[in-house]
C-alpha cells in the first residue's frame, strides 16, 4: 500500500543528518517524511555521542573522589555500582530521543519507524510492503562499526563500540584495538572506572589523524594514569577461551606480544550503510562504499541526495547535521554555501585532558610545502588553570608567515572541545591572530589561553 503520495522530501535515516534535514525542509515550506529502523536521533543519540559523553561525564565524577580524599573525605568505593552508571547513560539516551520527536512534531515532520529501501527514484518501500513517495529522496543512513575477519563482534567477549554500551558490569581488564577518538574515550572511561585497559594503534601515536604534539601530552596523561598505550603494533589474531581474551600482536621492532584480558574492544572504524538500500535499483553505484554527490550532496540521479555517514566526509555528527542544512535549503530553492568546507570543521575527543582541532596539522604543511609558522601558548601560564589544578595542556596554531592568515589550531587540555571554537569562528570570519589578541577576555577565565597564545604569534605574550 502507498502510505503518502504528497511529500517533498524523504529521508532514510533518522539521525543528526535525518531529521535535521526533515526539520529544515519544514522550515522552508516543504513536506517531508523522516524514516528511521530504530529510535529517533539514530546512532549519535542512542548508540555514540550522548551516551558516551555521559559515561565520561560520570568517569570525571568517579575520578573526583581523590581529590574529596585530599579534604579529608573518605569515599567507600567497593560499593561502587556500575550498572547505575550505565542507566543514566540510557536515561540521557531517553531524554534525548523524545526532544527529537518533540522537535520532528512541532516542525510537523512525519516520522515513521522502518526500514527503508529505494524502489525508484521517487519511492522507498518499508519491510512491511508499505510504499512512501516524495519528490526527492534523502539518503542519510548513517554507518556502523567495522568489523575484520577474526575479530568478529560476538558482543560478549568481543565487543563494538555499540556492545561496551550495553555492559551493566565492568570487566576486570580491556583490550582495546584502535585509539582513535572512540578508542581513546573508552580507553579514559574504562580506566577511570578501574578497568584494567591496553590500548593498541597501528600507527605511530594514538589519534594518527590529530596533531602530533598535542597527542603527545594526552598520550602521556594516559600512561600516568595506568593506561597501557602500545603504538606501531599491528593485532594478527584473537583467540578466545572460557573468561578471557588473548590477541597476538606485531610490535614496531618486530617482535610478538600477546595480551590477555576479560574482554576486547574493536574499533576499527565505520562502515556506510550503503548495502541492502536499493541503490541498485535506481543505477546508482557506491565508491567503496560512499556514495559520490556534487556540491550540495546531490547524486547522479536526480532528486536523490547523500549526506552524512554514507559520503566521503568526516564522519561526525555536527558534520551530517550542516549537511542536511544545506541540502533542506537547495532543494526549497535557497542558495546555501556549497559543501561543507573541511578546513573548518572541528574535531572534539573527549577525554580527559580534551582535545580539539580544526584545519592545517604541521606534517600537512610540511607534506604539501605549504609555508606557515606556529605559535604555542601553554595552559600553566593563566590563571585559571592554575587556579582549577588543569595545568596540563596547550594551545597551538598555525599560520600564514605573511598575511597571518590562521591555517589550522590544535588545543589539548581542559575545555578544549569549548575553547576551539573561538579560533574557528576567527577563522570563519577572517579574522587574524592580533583582532582575539586585542579582544578583552575575562579573567580568569580558560579563554585567556587563547588570547595569550594569539599575542604569543607577534612573541609578545604577557603571562609567559
Amino acid at each position: 500500500m502507498t502510505k503518502e503520495n504528497g511529500y517533498d522530501v524523504v529521508i532514510m535515516g533518522g539521525g543528526p543528518g535525518g531529521y535535521v534535514t526533515g526539520i529544515r525542509a519544514a522550515q522552508l515550506g516543504m513536506k517531508a517524511c523522516v524514516i528511521e529502523r530504530n529510535a529517533p536521533g539514530g546512532v549519535c543519540v542512542s548508540q555514540g555521542c550522548i551516551p558516551t559523553k555521559n559515561l565520561i561525564h560520570n568517569a570525571g565524577i568517579f575520578h573526583s573522589r581523590f581529590e574529596l580524599e585530599k579534604m579529608g573525605l573518605v569515599v567507600d568505593s567497593k560499593k561502587f555500582d556500575y550498572g547505575y552508571v550505565q542507566e543514566q547513560s540510557r536515561a540521557a539516551v531517553r531524554s534525548l530521543v523524545k526532544g527529537v520527536e518533540y522537535l520532528l512534531k512541532k516542525n510537523k515532520v512525519d516520522y515513521v519507524q522502518g526500514t527503508a529501501v529505494i524502489v525508484s527514484k521517487n519511492k522507498v518501500i518499508l519491510e512491511d510492503q508499505t510504499e512512501i513517495t516524495g519528490k526527492n529522496i534523502v539518503i542519510a543512513t548513517g554507518s556502523r562499526p567495522s568489523q575484520i575477519k577474526g575479530f568478529e563482534f560476538d558482543e560478549k567477549q568481543v565487543l563494538s563500540s555499540t556492545g561496551i554500551l550495553s555492559l551493566k558490569e565492568l570487566p576486570d581488564s580491556l583490550v582495546i584495538l584502535g585509539a582513535g577518538a572512540i578508542g581513546c574515550e573508552f580507553a579514559y572511561i574504562m580506566n577511570t572506572f578501574g578497568v584494567k585497559v591496553h590500548l593498541v594503534e597501528m600507527e605511530k601515536h594514538i589519534l594518527p589523524l590529530e596533531d602530533a604534539k598535542a597527542v603527545a601530552v594526552l598520550e602521556r596523561s594516559f600512561k600516568d594514569s595506568g593506561i597501557d598505550v602500545i603504538t606501531g603494533a599491528r593485532a594478527n589474531s584473537l583467540e578466545k577461551t572460557s573468561g578471557k581474551v588473548t590477541v597476538t600482536l606485531t610490535e614496531k621492532d618486530g617482535n610478538s606480544r600477546k595480551i590477555e584480558a576479560e574482554k576486547i574492544l574493536c574499533v576499527f572504524g565505520r562502515t556506510p550503510n550503503t548495502d541492502e538500500i536499493g541503490l541498485e535499483n535506481i543505477g546508482l553505484k557506491a565508491e567503496k562504499d560512499y556514495i559520490p554527490v556534487g556540491d550540495y550532496y546531490q547524486t547522479q540521479v536526480e532528486g536523490v541526495y547523500a549526506i552524512g555517514d554514507v559520503v566521503k566526509t568526516p564522519l561526525l555528527a555536527h558534520v551530517a547535521s550542516k549537511e542536511g542544512e544545506i541540502v533542506g535549503e537547495y532543494i526549497a530553492g535557497h542558495t546555501p554555501q556549497p559543501r561543507v568546507n573541511l578546513n573548518e570543521i572541528p574535531s572534539a575527543i573527549y577525554c580527559e585532558p580534551q582535545l580539539a582541532s580544526f584545519g592545517l596539522r604541521e606534517d600537512q604543511a610540511k607534506d604539501q610545502n605549504i609555508p606557515y609558522k606556529k605559535a604555542i601558548y601553554p595552559y600553566r601560564g593563566v590563571g585559571k588553570a592554575v587556579a582549577i589544578g588543569k595545568t596540563e595542556g596547550m594551545v597551538k596554531t598555525l599560520y600564514d608567515p605573511e598575511t597571518h592568515e590562521i591555517l589550522g589550531a590544535h588545543i589539548v587540555g581542559h575545555d578544549a572541545t569549548e575553547l576551539i571554537h573561538e579560533i574557528l569562528l576567527a577563522k570563519a570570519g577572517g579574522l587574524l591572530p592580533e583582532k582575539i589578541a586585542e579582544m578583552i577576555h575575562a579573567h580568569p577565565t580558560m579563554s585567556e589561553v587563547v588570547m595569550e597564545q594569539m599575542r604569543a604569534v607577534d612573541g609578545q605574550p604577557i603571562h609567559m
